[in-house]
């Protein structure tokens, strides 16, 4: 599969936006849209302090900033790195405690933050409360016996580790020495934590286009396309060194009579994306539509004609799933998905549609589930909350 990563600087609606789109072939199959003006907070780490806890709801709301309120669920916090704390082994209102951002406000709620801290190399995560060592399923089991050998005696009992699955690109020495730069970070948090002030910022992500990048790294893109020249000297520093990106397949794009944007069709797909209605190449269609609670889908059939072909509504269901999958990824739907798929007469095609559903939604990097038809015949999927949906994202 071509996969190309194509980053750029786009006008929309009067706003500067930076976007880092990956395409399969030359369809956009996931984008990020970036204001240049904003401050990116994912993946930031701070030292915030708690400003207010409703036991009620089991949330604490926590100041990273001044004036700056993030939400902190209580039952996931554990082994908190607290920078002052009132009341031993009890969170009060005035600790001061270490929080990593984890996911983008979102409308009127504000930014939620983790007490585990998670480091992310290019092969290997380092986490402070999950403290194993945790291998990718992806990973075949030879691999997975190489890696418990090569880390089960390096690693301590104070944090987790995990191997993503792009580690058996990397040579061992190549592992343990991105091991020994996480490590390291982790020790510097944890000093510093007892001596900076409230509000500290002890670790800044690296800009979302280079975590981007990273992100699909395991998908094996045969190149990664900029025409941003500041950017391209950026992930070449940041790639330097990754053993599944050779120098050549970062690309620094430059032709004055035709733009990158132009060139990837960018600000249709992106006007397209935005629309209500998705059109498939049956003249079936689907209609997406956001609400405050959760993601409505229909499956129609359009222009379809029926005439007498055999599994008639099974197959555009069949491109229906296909296509939604695509679309909770490219629009970044997350929370709670609900499809009204069109009925069909067996249980054997409600089967057979699930387990395409459920092989699609595993293609993507956000954990995407089929759950279940509801009583009402409607299909629910949930997707982690990471980041702003594409309609947030790009704002009227």
């Amino acid at each position: 599969m071509n996969n190309r990563v194509v980053i750029t600087k786009q006008n929309i609606r009067n706003k500067d936006y930076l976007i880092t789109a990956l395409f399969e072939e030359h369809r956009m199959i996931e984008v990020s849209c970036e204001n240049v003006q904003e401050d990116a907070l994912l993946g930031n780490v701070y030292i915030g302090k708690i400003k207010r806890i409703l036991e009620k709801i089991g949330a604490a709301f926590v100041e990273i900033a001044p004036g700056k309120i993030t939400y902190l669920p209580l039952p996931e916090v554990k082994d908190a790195m607290m920078a002052r704390q009132c009341r031993p082994g009890k969170l009060t209102e005035g600790d001061e405690l270490v929080v990593q951002v984890v996911k983008e406000g979102v409308k009127t709620k504000d930014p939620t933050v983790s007490t585990n801290i998670s480091l992310k190399g290019n092969a290997l995560i380092l986490s402070t409360q999950n403290k194993i060592l945790g291998i990718s399923k992806k990973l075949d089991s030879a691999w997975r016996s190489h890696f418990q050998e090569l880390f089960s005696k390096k690693k301590k009992e104070d944090y987790g580790l995990v191997v993503r699955t792009n580690g058996k690109n990397y040579s061992d020495e190549q592992m343990l020495t991105e091991f020994q730069m996480l490590l390291e970070q982790f020790e510097y948090l944890k000093k510093q934590c007892r001596h900076r002030t409230c509000y500290s910022l002890l670790h800044q992500s690296p800009p979302g286009y280079i975590s981007g990048v990273r992100d699909y790294l395991s998908m094996n893109p045969q190149k990664i396309v900029t025409d941003d020249p500041k950017i391209y000297e950026a992930l070449c520093r940041a790639f330097e060194k990754e053993a599944s990106i050779k120098k050549e397949q970062i690309v620094f794009y430059e032709d004055p009579m035709l733009s990158l944007s132009a060139l990837y069709g960018l600000k249709s797909k992106l006007e397209a994306a935005l629309k209500e209605r998705v059109h498939l190449k049956s003249g079936a269609y689907l209609v997406i539509q956001p609400t405050e609670a959760l993601t409505v889908i229909d499956v129609n059939s359009g222009k379809c004609i029926k005439g007498t072909q055999k599994d008639f509504y099974l197959k555009i269901n069949l491109e229906a799933a296909k296509e939604i999958a695509r679309q909770l990824r490219l629009r970044n739907i997350s929370g709670i998905c609900l499809v009204d798929f069109i009925n069909m007469d067996t249980k054997e095609a409600r089967e057979e549609l699930i387990e395409a559903l459920k092989q699609h939604l595993a293609k993507d990097i956000v954990p995407a589930v089929f759950i279940d038809f509801t009583e009402l015949g409607l299909a629910e999927i949930t997707r982690k909350k990471v980041r702003k949906p594409l309609w947030e994202q790009l704002p009227g």
